[in-house]
């Protein structure tokens, strides 16, 4: 479940209290936390809907991360971090400092920037076929080699991954491929990349479904867990339009159960 509070889009009861906007979201996302531990198995805070409150948002997004890890959920910080190896370092023990799981990477600078996150216990998952419209004019840009440019950060995810892979036979370097070109681009990505977790975005109000992303999923895979994915659901989720009578945490849970009960089916 992804974690992208925006102040103006939460329930008007906390954005009444006269908190500041990094109280409120953190608030909201406690709750949240609360509403849907035991239901979903990972979040995914967006970094950004924290950072841009300054130092209080940072604290605020620590506070979720603890409390998420408190109720036992696994956090992929979404921070879409990229630098050279050096300051990637940073970058990386920030996370791990602040209670992060895994996080999200561009992989644009090259393999020696990946390397600092694993060094520092982290998962990684980088950015390899994301949802978002405009991103074909280069991630669907062709090489010489016939391949195209998602096609080479895949092979290179794959590459780095070999020395990753842990005893369920997946790797800890993991690649994001959004929903909405699961169907284009997905068969071949997962043939490259058969030992990879699938990130997932774009499930929902990006526009694509559960159905979409089968051609992600690991080839005779006899559990949810062995699919190899991660499929991630944010605003559809987190606001929900419940019915009059029922409580906003609520309402938060039940969309974010039926959802859990749609990836699960994947596995059928």
């Amino acid at each position: 479940m992804g974690l992208d509070p925006v102040f103006e889009r939460l329930p008007d009861e906390l954005r009444s209290l006269r908190m500041t906007p990094a109280s409120a979201i953190q608030a909201f996302c406690l709750e949240v936390i609360d509403a849907v531990a035991g239901v979903v198995g990972v979040v995914k805070p967006q970094s950004a809907c924290f950072e841009r409150y300054g130092g209080e948002g940072v604290a605020a997004l620590a506070e979720v991360i603890a409390r998420a890890r408190e109720r036992g959920l696994y956090v992929i910080l979404d921070a879409k971090r990229a630098d050279i190896a050096s300051s990637a370092e940073h970058y990386a023990a920030g996370a791990a400092g602040m209670g992060a799981d895994a996080i999200t990477l561009s992989p644009y600078m090259g393999r020696s920037t990946i390397q600092p996150f694993l060094g520092a216990g982290l998962g990684v998952f980088v950015l390899t076929r994301t949802s978002n419209p405009d991103a074909d004019e280069l991630q669907s840009a062709r090489l010489e080699d016939g391949a195209t440019v998602a096609q080479r950060v895949a092979s290179m995810i794959a590459e780095v991954g070999r020395a990753q892979i842990g005893a369920s036979g997946l790797s800890a370097v993991g690649a994001v491929v959004g929903a909405t070109k699961a169907g284009a681009d997905g068969a071949r990505l997962r043939e490259i990349m058969p030992d990879q977790v699938f990130l997932v975005p774009g499930v929902g109000a990006q526009g694509g479904s559960v159905a979409d992303i089968r051609p992600l999923a690991r080839a005779g895979a006899r559990s949810s867990g062995g699919l190899g994915l991660v499929v991630n659901a944010s605003r559809s989720v987190l606001y929900p339009t419940p019915p009059a009578d029922t409580p906003w945490p609520e309402a938060v849970a039940d969309a974010a159960g039926r959802f859990a009960g749609d990836v699960r089916d994947l596995a059928g």
